[in-house]
């Protein structure tokens, strides 16, 4: 996989001395992603489902092919898919229709420090409304999530585990296959956050056993606006949709109404058409390279600017260990904000805040972190202008006495 070919796939970095970091954030798009975007609207531009004449039908030919696409793509049946506006949104839909109409207070709802605002919330609302108990696993000394921790917290009350496969924060990879294991030994499902996992390496939910799994396209390379959230079939059959209105419904009368099987009970209303097309174009992309490839790629980019920055004073690099190409880390005494600034003055793309995960960033007691994440389309080029621009705004914030 050579990195420098691949940066001419992307329009944006026709920049030349852009150096884009925050993959972790949103990823660029290729131009084959755009020519399938350029393709339905050009071509198609119409609904789907609903209409008998033939530009309906391919375009409806078109979107459910890349239902069996992502289905393929995590090993799921392709009625278990069901697309959404987002991860966020997917996970939404779990809480609130299965863990609104499946808890009680005498539950318990296992999370952790280390999830995104999206994992976290909507089960802080699904204990606020069931009066469900929610429980905090443990993080070791690194942060990570460990499964000698997890059996800690663990218990006959547990029905429902929501955790993270990749944390955002510290590029961490969960121990989420032998969580689920444990958790169907208790009777609990397990719904995964899989927003930093699905660009990055291969998925089998299958394999996983788990019940459901949420990630988003513009992570991996497809357009906002389209997300996936899979089910297993048995636990989709007896969910009530959250929306109503057109296309999801089977036969309707003044006072009542049936809804389609899933996924169509879940996606009412004109679905992401186009987003699910690019979504499929995404996935192509990403097969063709293999995720070996990236995933060793990512990690080579990310071990290298590690090695550097540890080498540069006032640097605090938090996730040294992780396994992924996320790096979290602070200029002593400068806020990131102030931080980034100087960076994007090199024409450096990188994030400063909590990321939409203010519970790690408490943990780690601090008010915010800069953070950088390797991708595909980076090379060790891109590395050493960061790292170069690293050394500069330390060099920089000292000289104006911060």
């Amino acid at each position: 996989m050579d990195a420098y070919l691949l940066k001419k796939d992307f329009p944006v970095l026709d920049d030349k001395t852009l150096v884009y970091l925050d993959t972790a954030a949103s990823s660029l798009k290729p131009k084959q992603v755009i020519k399938k975007l350029d393709e339905y609207y050009e071509k198609y531009s119409v609904n789907v489902h609903r209409g008998v004449y033939s530009l309906s039908y391919v375009a409806t030919q078109l979107y459910e092919e890349s239902r069996r696409k992502v289905s393929e793509f995590i090993n799921a049946d392709f009625d278990e898919i069901i697309f959404t506006r987002g991860a966020s949104s997917a996970l939404n839909l779990v809480a609130t229709s299965y863990g609104l109409n499946n808890l009680t207070s005498e539950d318990e709802i296992i999370v952790s420090e280390l999830e995104h605002h999206s994992q976290v919330l909507p089960w802080q609302n699904v204990s606020n409304i069931t009066k469900a108990k929610l429980i905090y696993v443990p993080l070791n000394k690194e942060g990570r999530i460990t499964v000698e921790n997890f059996k800690k917290v663990l218990n006959k009350k547990t029905k429902v585990v929501a955790l993270n496969y990749v944390s955002n924060v510290m590029g961490y990879v969960s121990p989420i296959k032998e969580i689920i294991r444990l958790s169907h030994e208790v009777g609990a499902v397990v719904s995964v956050d899989a927003a930093q996992a699905a660009p990055h390496m291969r998925i089998d939910v299958k394999d996983l056993d788990c019940d459901f799994l949420a990630f988003s396209g513009h992570k991996m390379l497809g357009p906002t606006g389209i997300g996936v959230m899979f089910g297993k079939k048995e636990l989709l059959k007896d969910m009530p949709p959250i929306e109503f209105g057109g296309d999801m419904n089977d036969n309707v009368n003044l006072y009542d109404a049936s809804w389609k099987d899933s996924p169509y009970k879940f996606e009412t209303g004109t679905p992401p058409i186009a987003g699910a097309i690019g979504l499929g174009a995404a996935i192509d992309y990403l097969n063709n390279l293999g995720f070996e490839n990236i995933s060793t790629h990512e990690k080579k980019l990310k071990d290298y600017a590690v090695e550097k920055l540890l080498k540069i004073e006032d640097i605090i690099v938090y996730n040294k260990t992780s396994e992924t190409g996320i790096i979290t880390f602070n200029i002593a005494g400068v806020h990131p904000h102030d931080a980034v600034t100087f960076f994007d003055g090199d024409n450096i793309c990188m994030r400063a805040g909590h990321h939409c995960a203010q519970l790690i960033i408490k943990w780690l007691e601090v008010v915010a972190t800069l953070r950088v994440s390797f991708y595909l389309y980076n090379t060790i080029e891109d590395c050493d202008k960061f790292i170069e621009s690293v050394k500069n705004a330390r060099d920089f914030f000292k000289s104006v006495g911060f």
